[in-house]
């Protein structure tokens, strides 16, 4: 296995570094404590090529591979003060675009990835819904034939970038099959009659990306718009979710990164009893354990990238990747704001966000129980 990062890898995660920097930073705190989408951001991520990562360059896009997307998700998680755009970023990017793109037909590619790609369109996908969650196939949605269109209906709970997309990937139970046998993929526009936004909620934390209820009152969707066959939802869903479990976490890796800086520079100034505090083993044996974090966190995630540039699937692997660093980020998010002490627990000095930030990690894409169930399936039990 070979991990290694060429040159032009580096210079792109380099240059998302300097450009989130530069043009994502002002304004994030505020942003944050009104829950305010950034959409002038979102502008410059599209001016700067951030939504055409992934897309094939015969749409428009940059056709960049996993390990750079991978990096590029890193560089905005270390870089980018506002951890909601990123995953507002990301959603779009892994959950949308990439299917589109591996399963697409050639007239689906057409119409909306190069809309996706320039950030014109906003995507996302729906499968959750308020009672099938971790059992995301036991969903009740229901998309039912009727001539060269189906009729959708159903609910969906706790979508990311539902309350601002133009499209939805949205999941939905088709015949009478039960289980992931009998789950479709659509793509579905906004304005398809039948389709509406519900409640907007409010979160813990990534403030700034817009989470809400999607309503589906028998949706009109071409059979144009189906994307793969009937029954491939599952296949299609898996599929996504090795992207979106190795690229997604890798910006929760880029923001442990951010954290330990802040650790270790606060750990040389801040003195306690004559010396500065990571002179105590207690506070450094912390910074130590956030730097292993880092390390084990970064090879499970560019396994998974390495596997999947090679044609290879990674559901083990990504599973781990998505359970320990996301766990990782948790308690490195503890052990930050017990070293900063009081100033770590006040809105005002941004170390508490981190914290608020990575719990989510444990929930989406799969909840860290469902992670050690898949893992330990894989182990034959």
């Amino acid at each position: 296995m070979d991990f290694s990062i060429d040159s032009e890898q580096i210079r792109l995660k380099e240059s998302v570094i300097q450009f989130a920097r530069r043009e994502l930073a002002a304004g994030a705190a505020e942003r944050e404590k009104k829950a305010e989408f950034d959409w002038e951001g979102w502008r410059k991520c599209a001016r700067f090529g951030l939504q055409s990562l992934v897309v094939p360059s015969g749409y428009g896009g940059l056709e960049r591979d996993i390990m750079s997307c991978l990096l590029v998700m890193e560089g905005l998680g270390y870089s980018c003060p506002d951890s909601g755009l990123v995953f507002a970023l990301a959603s779009h990017i892994l959950t949308c675009e990439i299917p589109i793109a591996h399963f697409g037909t050639d007239e689906q590619k057409g119409r909306y990835l190069p809309g996706l790609a320039k950030g014109e369109l906003i995507g996302g996908h729906a499968i959750t819904e308020a009672d099938s969650g971790s059992d995301a196939f036991s969903l009740q949605t229901r998309a039912v034939k009727d001539g060269n269109r189906y009729l959708l209906t159903g609910s969906k709970m706790f979508i990311s970038n539902g309350p601002i997309a133009d499209l939805l990937l949205v999941f939905a139970r088709t015949g009478e099959r039960p289980g992931f046998a009998g789950i479709t993929a659509f793509i579905v526009e906004k304005t398809f009659p039948g389709f509406s936004v519900g409640q907007a909620f409010d979160k813990m934390g990534l403030r700034t990306a817009p989470t809400g209820e999607i309503i589906l009152n028998d949706c009109e969707v071409p059979e144009t718009n189906r994307l793969g066959k009937e029954g491939q939802g599952a296949l299609i869903f898996n599929s996504e979710m090795e992207w979106e479990r190795s690229c997604l976490f890798a910006c929760h890796l880029g923001a442990m990164e951010a954290q330990l800086e802040s650790c270790v520079n606060y750990a040389k100034v801040r003195r306690q009893f004559g010396n500065p505090i990571g002179k105590y083993q207690s506070v450094s044996n912390k910074i130590a354990d956030m730097k292993v974090r880092i390390e084990l966190g970064r090879l499970i995630l560019y396994k998974v990238a390495w596997l999947k540039s090679q044609g290879q699937r990674a559901p083990l692997e990504s599973a781990i990747a998505k359970l320990f660093v996301s766990e990782s980020f948790v308690r490195s998010s503890l052990d930050a704001i017990q070293i900063h002490g009081g100033y770590g627990y006040m809105t005002e000095f941004g170390i508490e966000r981190y914290l608020r930030d990575a719990v989510a990690g444990g929930i989406y894409s799969g909840t860290s129980e469902i992670q050690r169930n898949t893992i330990a399936s894989w182990l034959g039990l």
